[in-house]
């Protein structure tokens, strides 16, 4: 898909920072994920077409590097018959969730299906995470430098906030609290991991997100 109007036109997929050693790395994991995780992503499709029929899959599109557009995968964690043109965000207690979608967003097994977006090189196992369309116009005042660098399923930022639906105040209109608050402050955050990130650092990134999502470590802000 071509490269979305967006503050950042100066950008071009030339100047995305993914070395060939991370572009080998990912391909490697994403393929033997897929892989392995195949009996269990089956085991999910059929849960959730049991539980609410088709689709299972969600296709939503999203700015990756460069801003350039990219048909994102995810399994489905709302009711089939909720309006897609919504609230771009997933808050505690939403009611659009099905009960097979609590459990995927707590656990982060809706993500598996983004493996194939690794593998076409849409993805990296290790960068910001991609925005929706809804969100493009965050991408200013510095932060379209985010965009140099391709959006992936592990980083510092998600890490920090893999709670994020906890996060936005009752008071405050969600939408207005994440473009104010949650995305400058997750830009931030990534801007100052990935001008000096390393193969090593990004692999223990990877090994800490997974760590985390199995319950086996405790995340620690003042680490990131």
């Amino acid at each position: 898909m071509n490269a979305f109007d967006l503050p950042i036109h100066r950008l071009t997929m030339r100047s995305v920072h993914h070395g060939r050693g991370r572009r080998a790395m990912d391909i490697i994991a994403a393929a033997a994920g897929l892989i392995v995780f195949s009996p269990l992503m089956l085991l999910v499709a059929v849960a959730l077409l049991i539980e609410g029929g088709r689709p299972v899959i969600f296709v939503q599109s999203r700015i990756g590097a460069g801003g350039r557009l990219f048909r994102m995968y995810k399994f489905r964690k709302f009711y089939p018959r909720c309006d897609s043109g919504g609230l771009a965000l997933t808050l505690a207690n939403d009611e659009r969730m099905t009960t097979v979608g609590r459990f995927l967003a707590f656990s982060k097994m809706d993500e598996l299906p983004q493996l194939w977006n690794v593998l076409k090189g849409e993805m990296a196992l290790v960068g910001p995470r991609p925005e929706s369309l809804s969100f493009a116009d965050c991408f200013r005042d510095g932060y379209e430098a985010v965009l140099q660098y391709k959006p992936g399923l592990f980083g510092p930022a998600q890490i920090m906030f893999r709670h994020e639906a906890l996060f936005y105040p009752r008071d405050v209109e969600p939408t207005a609290f994440y473009k104010e608050v949650l995305f400058p402050a997750k830009a931030r955050i990534d801007l100052s991991y990935y001008a000096r990130r390393t193969i090593v650092s990004d692999a223990a990134l990877i090994v800490r997100g997974v760590f985390i999502v199995l319950g086996m470590a405790v995340e620690r802000p003042s680490d990131t």
